[in-house]
């Protein structure tokens, strides 16, 4: 009687533990970890750029601000990163249901010299309605890239062409132009639609 109480005990610390170490990484390394300040985007009303939408229209910081955003840079020649991204963003889209259109969702190139304000229409034309194409010169993309803090580089091919190697990162943004937080690369849909659905209800974008 005293072992089953013991092993009955100690089953229940191991489960305790586990749930401990696994609360303790959702908050530093996982899911549910802050940015780094340094790291962050700056907020949205600090920003200072301007690009040509899909459709030909200037835009900026300002068309973003007073909804929820989701912004993800990449490049419509992109073999995997960027396709697999604008999959799962239109698949989380489909579960917000009506609430998809109370968000802005923005995919902005680091590839201005082919992604042309056509080739953006074209290429987001095969993901959901609701996700907007950015495009503009290398100076205006820089300038973007910089108030988000992404990076990215230009790489020769063997080909004699070139990829680009950019930042992965989807960030989100509160109706206010403040920063919510991040979603990374093949985060499941469990935690990525629940962040944005806080980017959605929180009014002031604090993520403390």
């Amino acid at each position: 009687m005293q072992r089953r109480a013991f092993l009955t005990y100690g089953a229940a610390g191991l489960s305790a533990l586990g749930l401990t170490l696994f609360a303790g990484w959702w908050r530093v390394d996982g899911p549910g970890a802050a940015e780094p300040v340094a790291q962050r985007p700056a907020p949205l009303t600090s920003m200072d750029f301007q690009l040509t939408d899909h459709e030909g229209r200037t835009v900026g910081p300002d068309n973003l601000i007073g909804r929820a955003s989701l912004i993800f840079f990449g490049f419509t020649f992109c073999p995997d990163v960027c396709p697999t991204t604008l999959s799962d963003i239109s698949s989380w889209l489909d579960d917000l249901g009506a609430d998809a259109a109370r968000l802005n969702v923005v995919f902005i190139t680091v590839d201005p010299d082919r992604d042309t304000v056509e080739a953006m229409a074209e290429y987001i034309g095969y993901f959901h309605p609701a996700i907007r194409g950015w495009t503009g010169t290398a100076d205006q993309i820089a300038r973007a890239a910089d108030g988000f803090r992404v990076r990215y580089d230009k790489v020769p091919t063997d080909s004699g062409n070139y990829t680009i190697n950019h930042t992965a990162t989807v960030f989100s943004f509160a109706a206010t132009g403040a920063f919510s937080g991040t979603i990374d690369y093949h985060e499941p849909r469990e935690f990525a639609v629940p962040k944005i659905r806080r980017a959605l209800d929180n009014e002031t974008g604090d993520t403390t």
